[in-house]
């Protein structure tokens, strides 16, 4: 009875363990399903390029630190022993030596009162490029942010895709059954099986066309995320319902005033256009005198001289001194002109830079507003379009079913209703896009 036990719970041990190692691999292999929000989320934590322009934020930080410790003193020791062979004369005295032993040592600092504002404009400035980095890292993650939205609806109209072609194939696989039962009674002619037999093999090239789309725009939203390529996901697919409310009805004038102050683009290019402006007084010190005040502290030691080591190093030979030291620029081959130049030339670039941007950005919004006006118009005929195919695709069965339809008729109505179904689907998520797009350039959160 005991051996019957122990061998139970034996049992119970090996098959909880199997347990623990089936619910682990089921785990491990549980496919993720991922919203548009988590994409988003993963994309902004594991990007590289976002990590880029981090590590490029970081350097531009330091040298922003950097820029104000520069106006901290600099301070420098110079110990130096030697050990000198030969006939050398002892200092003070008519005698000489074959061998002297010389330490001596000095510490020096040196702090600029004056150079032109130099040394302020250049915090100024790097504290502005610090700023442009923050922004470009912005920009980067606001750009990403779109591109993931763009390839979320792309899988979502693909995915769409995927199931028509999945029903366009039921209805294809039934039309071919009927026609080969009309064939072998003789009801039908070749030619209507061999219209029948393609009709199923475009819906199941349409089908393989949709899947190779799905699978292409999932391993693109897995590389914004820096996801595994072999990791299995899901995509989540939001409330269809939800989708047929969007707004359409924007005013450009507004959306491009609202972007001008918010959008990462534009302030870049402004950020980086107060840079150069800074960057022309720091060119302009160079005209200036600077003037440092200077001091310091030394002393010396000779084996030759009959002292003890400490009176003689730290007393007997031990000096001080400071002092102001004015450099004056007269002539240096006109460099500072040219820096002061080139630096006012750099402003007027990135002046035309940012009036270039809003440009732009004024013209991709005007465009963006037109897009979405063609694109509800486009979904609203496609959806009559889809309607009326599939009113006359349900009253042409019923006809062909009672034998006042041809097959050319019923193969016709099916591949209009194909068609239609497909531009509807594409129709539907052009002008969800299109009106994401605006909520982009408000600086909206865009959800699905």
């Amino acid at each position: 009875m005991t051996q019957f036990i122990s061998r139970l719970k034996k049992i119970h041990f090996i098959a909880f363990s199997f347990g623990l190692l089936a619910f682990s691999f089921t785990t491990a292999k549980a496919q993720q399903v991922i919203s548009l929000q988590k994409a988003v989320d993963l994309t902004l934590a594991n990007n590289l390029t976002i990590k880029q322009s981090q590590i490029t934020e970081a350097l531009a930080n330091e040298d922003y630190e950097q820029s104000k410790y520069n106006q901290l003193p600099s301070v420098s020791a110079n110990p130096q022993g030697g050990y000198y062979f030969g006939k050398t004369q002892i200092a003070g005295q008519l005698a000489y030596a074959s061998s002297t032993l010389n330490i001596n040592g000095s510490l020096q600092a040196n702090f600029i009162l004056f150079q032109g504002r130099q040394l302020h404009n250049q915090i100024l400035q790097n504290k502005i490029l610090l700023d442009a980095d923050k922004t470009a890292t912005a920009k980067v993650k606001n750009d990403l942010l779109l591109n993931v939205v763009t390839d979320y609806l792309a899988i979502l109209t693909d995915q769409d895709l995927v199931i028509a072609a999945n029903q366009q194939i039921d209805l294809a696989k039934i039309t071919l059954d009927r026609a080969q039962k009309n064939y072998d009674q003789g009801n039908a002619t070749r030619a209507d099986l061999a219209q029948a037999q393609s009709q199923l093999s475009t819906a199941e090239l349409n089908l393989t066309t949709a899947q190779n789309q799905v699978n292409l725009a999932v391993l693109i939203l897995k590389q914004y995320m820096e996801m595994d390529p072999t990791t299995d996901i899901a995509i989540e697919k939001p409330d269809i319902s939800k989708l047929t409310d969007i707004k359409t009805d924007y005013n450009a004038n507004e959306v491009i005033k609202t972007a001008f102050s918010i959008n990462p683009d534009i302030k870049l290019a402004e950020i980086q256009q107060e840079s150069y402006k800074q960057a022309i007084k720091v060119a302009q010190g160079g005209y200036y005198p600077t003037l440092l005040l200077y001091g310091g502290t030394g002393s010396s030691y000779s084996n030759q001289v009959p002292l003890t080591f400490y009176n003689q190093f730290f007393n007997a030979n031990f000096n001080q001194f400071f002092g102001l030291n004015l450099q004056i620029p007269i002539f240096n081959k006109f460099t500072t002109r040219t820096s002061v130049r080139k630096a006012k030339l750099n402003y007027e670039y990135a002046e035309v830079t940012t009036r270039l941007a809003k440009n732009t950005l004024s013209k991709t919004i005007i465009q963006a507003e037109l897009d979405l006006h063609a694109a509800e118009k486009s979904y609203q005929s496609a959806l009559q379009t889809y309607e009326s195919n599939k009113e006359a695709l349900n009253v042409t069965k019923q006809r062909y079913d009672a034998g006042f339809v041809n097959t050319l008729d019923y193969n016709t109505a099916v591949t209009n209703y194909n068609k239609s179904q497909n531009d509807m689907i594409e129709a539907r998520y052009t002008m969800i896009f299109r009106s994401k797009v605006i909520d982009y350039y408000l600086g909206n959160q865009i959800t699905l």
